[in-house]
Formats: C-alpha cells, sequence, structure tokens
C-alpha cells in the first residue's frame, strides 16, 4: 500500500511540475532584466509589470475581455437552464435532439463558426460587438449544457416538481427555488470552465470584429511583437485573474449554499 501511495504521489507530483514551469519560467522571464546566455536571469525587476499596469490600454482590454465574458455566460445559462427544464419535465422526448443541437459547437471548428456567422448576420450585425457576443454564447453552450445536465441527472425533476405544487408552489417558484438550488454544483462548474474559456479566447473575436476591439487576448497577441518581456508578464497576470476569479466563484458558490442550508 505505501509503495502505492509513493507511485501515485509521484506521478501526481510529476504532473503538477509539468503544468507548473510553464507558467513558473514565464513569470522569471517577466521579471528579468535580461535572460539570454546563462541558466537564470542575472538580475530581476518589475518594470514590466509597472509598465503593464500603468498602460491604459491594459485595463481597457481587460474591461472589454470581461464583458465579452460574462455577457454570453448570462445569455447561454438562462436559455440552457430554461430549455433543460422544460424538456426534461414536459418533453423528455426531445432531450436527444437538444443534445444533438447543442453539441454542434463541439464538431465546428472555430473559423466555420465564424464564417457562417458573418455570412448569416453580415447585414444585420455587421462586425459588431454583439455578434461577437452571439457568437460566444453559442461557442459555450456545450459547456454549459452538460455541467447543468449532469446535476439534473442526479435528482428527480418531474416527481420534484410535482412535490412543490403539491404544498402550494408555483411551477415558476418550483424552478427558481428548488431545482436550482439543488443544481448550484453544475451550474457553478459550467460558469467556471464558460468563462475560463471565453476569456482566453482569440480565434473568434479576431475573425469576427478583428484588432479594433482589442481584448486581453489581442492585447497579447500585438505585445509579443514589441516586447517579450511585457508579453510575459501579461500572460502571467492573466493566469492570476483567472485562478482568483475562479477562486471567488467557488467560494461565492459555497457561501450560498452554506446560507441556503442554514
Amino acid at each position: 500500500m505505501n509503495k502505492r501511495m509513493w507511485l501515485h504521489k509521484t506521478v501526481v507530483g510529476l504532473l503538477m511540475l509539468y503544468l507548473v514551469f510553464p507558467i513558473a519560467a514565464t513569470f522569471v522571464y517577466s521579471i528579468a532584466t535580461e535572460w539570454y546566455r546563462t541558466v537564470l536571469p542575472p538580475a530581476y525587476s518589475l518594470k514590466w509589470y509597472k509598465g503593464l499596469f500603468s498602460d491604459t490600454r491594459f485595463w481597457e482590454a481587460m474591461g472589454r475581455s470581461l464583458f465579452v465574458s460574462i455577457v454570453p455566460i448570462i445569455i447561454s445559462l438562462v436559455a440552457v437552464l430554461l430549455v433543460l427544464f422544460v424538456v426534461t419535465v414536459y418533453l423528455p422526448k426531445y432531450e436527444r435532439l437538444l443534445q444533438s443541437i447543442v453539441l454542434l459547437p463541439y464538431v465546428l471548428p472555430g473559423v466555420v463558426l465564424a464564417i457562417a456567422l458573418i455570412k448569416l448576420f453580415s447585414n444585420t450585425l455587421g462586425n459588431s460587438i454583439w455578434l461577437l457576443i452571439f457568437a460566444y454564447s453559442v461557442f459555450i453552450l456545450p459547456f454549459m449544457y452538460q455541467g447543468i445536465r449532469n446535476s439534473l441527472r442526479n435528482i428527480n425533476v418531474k416527481q420534484l416538481v410535482e412535490a412543490c405544487e403539491l404544498l402550494g408552489a408555483t411551477k415558476i417558484q418550483a424552478f427558481t427555488k428548488v431545482v436550482i438550488a439543488n443544481i448550484i454544483p453544475g451550474i457553478k462548474v459550467s460558469v467556471l470552465l464558460s468563462f475560463s474559456t471565453l476569456f482566453g479566447e482569440f480565434a473568434l473575436v479576431n475573425l469576427l470584429i478583428g484588432g479594433r476591439y482589442e481584448t486581453i487576448q489581442i492585447m497579447l497577441y500585438k505585445m509579443l511583437r514589441e516586447s517579450g518581456h511585457i508579453s510575459s508578464a501579461l500572460v502571467t497576470t492573466y493566469f492570476a485573474i483567472v485562478l482568483v476569479i475562479s477562486y471567488i466563484g467557488l467560494n461565492l458558490s459555497k457561501s450560498i449554499e452554506v446560507g441556503k442550508s442554514q
């Protein structure tokens, strides 16, 4: 048993080292004055971070990235929750059809999806930000669907709604106060996975509206030509922001669950 545990810990440790080493090397390069001929940088400095945080482009790009990540998540979350509730409770025979439609973004590459949206909505939306938001809402449908559907499978939604109605609750009350409260873990996983995917997405925003709407990834693409140190600082900051937002989201959902249980 001890040998197996040692083997498991060794494998997990090597895997963690493999995942963390590129990020750590990027961080070291972002605080190095130069790093060319030596194993480790000869000197360190925070001037690249000072230059990044004092640049208004960075904060504007951060705001745009958060906007185009959060709004599609809200749209997709509301749509998937309502449709899954109706299909699960009232129209279960259409579940396979719904699953086939929702999982289509898995099959379509990002380039094909972008070109199709441009052809379809070029006369109405043009290359506006709303075209990107609509594309993102479709792009994350599989993540939203799978996480929420797995949570719904763990509870008998139909019987739960019927029990709520017998106790005097309406269908809307049963959905908002009982069903959603029981599938919060699935919603949490779906939202965090969707956010991390959209916050780092580059292909769709570059193809649909181009560099004129500068998000974090567009800014990183441009900075790669200017300075490797600043782009490394931006990458490190990006990972830190994703970790902080994920941590806040996890703790917020835990506090909500504890509050409801009390």
